[in-house]
């Protein structure tokens, strides 16, 4: 009989005994999941399964295929596959961003983000970035369930070196996204790769066969220290999987085999053939065309206008080294003519007398002549120099005025960035509230508790935290009481005030040392591992979902703390799944009851 509550629900695989495994729709379209496992394990099946199940029953998806191994689900299914390689449907860039979100939410269409052909890797970075952005600000005002699957998310959220911006974004979609109907599916082959933080925050989990220690170690402390043994042995398909939704915390499934073309399979000797593809509608194609041709347009006019303006400054170049050229010859024949103006001295230098002297006038008039077709020129290039001029002048203004158009669209994008982090700050200031108003609460607790001793009216002793003190207590409190003898043999209880209890253990110099690896273990803070243990010592032992409902935090990360705890020392198993404090913290515990 299924686990899962009555709704919507696919099928995926089988348990151990043969029951099959359905999961609810709302909770994986929603949700924050991770999907993990080496190489052949079956973590890309596992995927393509979830992305097949959810195709069939109508509900679209966003695949960032790192691989190019996704395109098999378009032997059934009509998908957008939009990527850099000819072999898509439709090469996009940043620019598409919205137009692809748009795509997927507004007109449900599946989309298979295909980055594995960018030979820019900050391209496709800026694509993924982008398209997630414009998801997250599309689902605050549609609220419609929408899965964001992303294959390879330990090199967006590594937990060794930096997160850049895309990182964050998925981060605060795993963080945020569900409020607003958008859920997101992580897939690594190194859970030991991936940041802490988005494993622990995840809702549901599947873990594949995994056989590196550094990985093993990260099953340990999520599930618990005897699955980091177990993961090793599972078989192809095989998976350990945990939901919060479910009563069982972990099952051991085997999951179906994809029916769609296996296109991440590892090639081997036979003949390749890629199947028949569905396509999609050649408007949906055109309406992105449209925006590449668009782009290419604006990118061709700038281009054009910019080597126009280059051969222009040439030509001016060209006409002002002409026009100084021709201002030199005409002031050589101007001087030559002023000489040749004084014929007396002309006529006594010249042996020829008046023929020589009319043979030089006749040059003179000539090159009279020659100098007034020369200023006509001139006065011509002049005005076509200023005609240039003036048509230059108006290109660069069409040119600048281009520019200071995109200067203002980009002035708008740095302002809409600007407002970005207001507008999350004033998110978080939201969701804060409540956690601030607990805070102020439990201060004021704490000063109630120092100032006075609890006094307890009516009610079982170990409803107020009554603590039993030591054998010879008891039978000291047994001889002077005042009932029958059937009371005798009862502890007595003396008032434990729990929190000053707690206070003086964890001062306790091996207690904290070993409380504070414990959380540094399991990624919890020291005020979470308080509480935790403020539970063990009211309540006694307990399974993990009433801790962790107790301390509001989510099972897994409770899970991982608990681990850690029963690791150091401080816990121990009292049962299947079972914790209860160790006997040298009881014993703490009962010397601090002891000493009020």
């Amino acid at each position: 009989m299924s686990d899962e509550p009555t709704q919507r629900q696919i099928l995926v695989g089988e348990t151990a005994d043969g029951a099959n495994l359905k999961l609810p729709v709302v909770e994986l379209l929603t949700g924050r999941g991770f999907v993990t496992g080496k190489s052949g394990s079956g973590k890309s099946n596992t995927a393509s399964v979830i992305a097949e199940e959810l195709l069939e029953a109508g509900y679209p998806l966003l695949i960032v295929d790192t691989d190019g191994e996704y395109y098999g689900l378009k032997e059934e299914y009509e998908m957008l596959h939009a990527g850099a390689d000819e072999e898509c449907d439709i090469q996009i860039g940043p620019e598409h961003a919205e137009q692809m979100a748009t795509i997927a939410l507004e007109e449900n269409v599946p989309v298979i983000l295909d980055v594995s052909g960018y030979l820019d890797e900050d391209v496709a970075d800026e694509l993924l970035r982008e398209v997630a952005r414009q998801l997250f600000v599309k689902e605050k005002k549609l609220k419609k369930p929408f899965l964001l699957v992303v294959e390879e998310v330990h090199e967006y959220i590594p937990e060794g070196g930096g997160v850049g911006e895309t990182g964050n974004l998925l981060i605060k979609i795993s963080k945020r996204g569900r409020k607003h109907g958008l859920g997101i599916l992580g897939i690594s082959q190194r859970p030991a790769d991936v940041k802490k933080d988005f494993i622990t925050q995840a809702n549901w989990l599947v873990w594949h066969r995994l056989t590196w220690d550094n990985d093993t170690k990260v099953v340990g402390r999520i599930i618990d220290t005897e699955y980091s043994e177990l993961v090793a042995d599972l078989n192809d398909g095989q998976a350990f999987v945990q939901t919060d939704w479910t009563e069982v915390d972990v099952r051991k499934i085997q999951f179906r085999r994809k029916r769609t073309f296996d296109a991440g399979a590892t090639p081997g000797l036979d003949d390749f053939e890629r199947p028949e593809l569905k396509s999609v509608s050649d408007a949906l194609v055109g309406d992105l065309q449209e925006i590449s041709e668009r782009k290419d347009r604006e990118q061709d006019r700038i281009n054009e206008l910019e080597t126009e303006l280059e051969k222009k400054e040439k030509r001016i170049e060209t006409l002002e080294d002409e026009l100084a050229s021709a201002r030199d010859v005409s002031s050589a024949a101007k001087q030559m003519a002023d000489a040749l103006q004084n014929t007396e001295t002309v006529q006594s230098q010249l042996p020829g007398g008046g023929e020589d002297l009319r043979r030089l006038h006749e040059e003179i008039a000539d090159l009279e002549t020659e100098r007034d077709d020369l200023r006509e020129t001139l006065a011509a290039r002049d005005e076509r120099i200023a005609d240039l001029t003036a048509e230059l002048e108006a290109r660069a203004e069409n040119l600048n005025q281009l520019k200071r158009e995109n200067e203002q669209l980009r002035s708008v994008v740095r302002d809409l960035e600007r407002e970005r982090p207001y507008l999350d700050a004033g998110e978080a200031e939201e969701g804060n509230a409540d956690d601030d108003a607990s805070e102020v609460e439990e201060d004021n607790a704490d000063d109630d508790a120092d100032e006075s001793e609890i006094v307890q009216a009516g009610g079982e002793a170990h409803e107020y935290g009554y603590t039993p003190v030591n054998e010879e207590a008891d039978t000291d409190a047994s001889a002077d009481a005042d009932g029958d003898a059937d009371a005798a043999g009862e502890p007595e209880f003396v008032v434990a005030t729990e929190e000053r209890d707690l206070d003086d253990l964890l001062e306790d110099t091996r207690i904290s040392a070993r409380v504070h690896r414990a959380c540094e273990g399991s990624r919890c803070s020291v005020e979470t591992a308080s509480d935790v243990l403020a539970v063990f010592a009211r309540e006694g032992p307990r399974e993990t979902d009433p801790v962790a409902a107790a301390v509001d935090r989510s099972p897994v990360a409770v899970q991982s703390l608990l681990s850690e705890l029963r690791t150091e020392g401080v816990l121990e198993r009292t049962g299947e799944r079972t914790y209860g404090l160790s006997d040298d913290v009881l014993a703490k515990l009962t010397e601090a009851a002891a000493a009020e």
